[in-house]
């Protein structure tokens, strides 16, 4: 089928004689003598303007087709006499692909409650609000690859199935072909336990034994009966593992990484991004710039829980040295103490994974977060524990078996050395570019508890 797309039209240097453009119907307004469109095919937010004049064969071909219509329309690309548009499309020809009851089509209206869109996941692509954070969506993770690329980073493919609960947390969901009731795993497909993975930083070590620098891109899943803005049960991670390479190096990668992905979108998505910044979230453009532009602040976690405890104030959940820090705690040392984007690192070996490398002073672990004005917690990392010795010791202190874990000691008998990596949220930087305050708006179809639809 031969078409431009409405981006590549709104963007031509000179009118043109023959242009055919396809798309759905946003808004149908009747004049006399003459039917005004606004045509959207998902390329870019602006509407196109295709005129049609009454009594011509494209007005009959368009008949009473309205608001959520796709058609095809023909014509002659022109300067638009219109404010705030430079080209329209005088219609000379349009076919219907297929049309939508204005009775019972959803969104005859402009605007609508996230929560009603929600519930029609399958529609709202078409709502200006949700084209445009898709696009962030693909535009990012392009800008993601691309700075890996330009690091020396490989993309590897980890396991979505696995046998090896990575974070301890214990809430994996379970895969099994069993029947209902039996409880012999030796009959199950894998003879043993089997969940979906929350992580594949296990896999992407063994694999950076080999190749050095990787990053794996994929879905992971967590079963958390947690119904927060900021949580869902299927979600991308972002997961790159270097060897010889310690927490500084990981640190840099970070902000890197960061500073990277958000100055490209800035560039490349600012049309999208401008109308978060003027329905969503005020000031979302200067606050993105800040973090592209502005080095982050680094600190420890005991300096962290220092400025908390004097800072006078009243969080719900008090600061203390040994606790994990809260969201409300990560913004405040993100929006207010520092304004910019801050690294926290160091923190007590009892509420860190069994993976971290243990510091010299005994209490502590090499880890950081990465934590963002407005979201908190972005990314999460640490060196890992190259001793053999110190790992087993660890893995067993936690009451997990050495068994399992076989084949990652593996990497620490045969030439072990220095090694980090972090996992970053997807979404979560998806709301941190868009202002979007729910992780469900963020995802086309999310899972979260209850809802498994589509």
């Amino acid at each position: 089928m031969r078409k431009s797309l409405i981006k590549s039209i709104l963007s031509a240097e000179s009118p043109s004689q023959d242009v055919t453009v396809c798309g759905w119907i946003r808004t149908r307004r009747d004049g006399k003598g003459v039917t005004f469109l606004e045509l959207n095919d998902g390329s870019c937010l602006t509407n196109l303007q295709c005129v049609v004049d009454a009594g011509t064969p494209a007005a009959e071909g368009l008949g009473e087709s309205s608001t959520g219509s796709a058609v095809r329309v023909s014509g002659e690309l022109v300067p638009s006499p219109g404010k705030g548009q430079r080209w329209e499309v005088r219609a000379r020809e349009i076919f219907v692909f297929g049309g939508a009851d204005p009775e019972t089509y959803p969104l005859q209206k402009k605007r609508h409650s996230d929560e009603f869109l929600r519930t029609i996941a399958h529609l709202r692509p078409r709502t200006n609000k949700y084209s445009a954070a898709f696009r962030i969506r693909s535009r990012a993770a392009t800008a993601i690859h691309s700075y890996f690329q330009s690091e020396g980073f490989y993309q590897v493919h980890c396991p979505v199935l696995t046998g090896s609960d990575c974070e301890g947390a214990g809430e994996m969901f379970r895969v099994t072909t069993l029947p209902p009731g039996e409880k012999d795993l030796s009959k199950d497909f894998f003879n043993r336990s089997c969940q979906l993975t929350v992580s594949g930083q296990l896999e992407a070590e063994a694999l950076a034994m080999g190749l050095g620098r990787v990053y794996s891109f994929g879905t992971t899943f967590r079963a958390e009966n947690s119904n927060t803005p900021r949580h869902a049960a299927e979600f991308i991670m972002v997961e790159p593992e270097m060897a010889f390479a310690d927490l500084d190096d990981l640190q840099d990668l970070a902000e890197g990484l960061v500073h990277s992905v958000v100055g490209d979108l800035l560039k490349t998505c600012e049309e999208d991004i401008s109308l978060f910044d003027r329905f969503v979230e005020k000031g979302l453009v200067d606050r993105l710039r800040v973090i592209a532009e502005e080095p982050f602040a680094r600190i420890t976690y005991r300096e962290a829980v220092s400025i908390l405890e004097k800072s006078g104030r009243d969080f719900v959940y008090p600061a203390s040295y040994g606790v994990d820090l809260q969201t409300e705690h990560e913004r405040f040392l993100a929006e207010e103490y520092f304004g910019k984007t801050t690294i926290v690192t160091d923190y007590p070996r009892e509420i860190k994974a069994f993976y971290m490398r243990a510091n010299d002073d005994g209490e502590t672990v090499a880890a950081m977060d990465v934590l963002v004005p407005r979201i908190g917690e972005l990314i999460g990392g640490s060196q890992r524990e190259e001793r053999l010795d110190v790992l087993e010791h660890r893995i067993i202190e936690l009451g997990q078996q050495l068994s399992e874990y076989d084949w990652y000691l593996d990497l620490r008998r045969f030439g072990t050395n220095p090694h980090c990596g972090f996992g970053l949220g997807f979404e979560r930087l998806i709301m941190m570019l868009t202002g979007i305050g729910n992780i469900r708006d963020v995802i086309p179809f999310p899972r979260t508890p209850g809802n498994l639809a589509f």
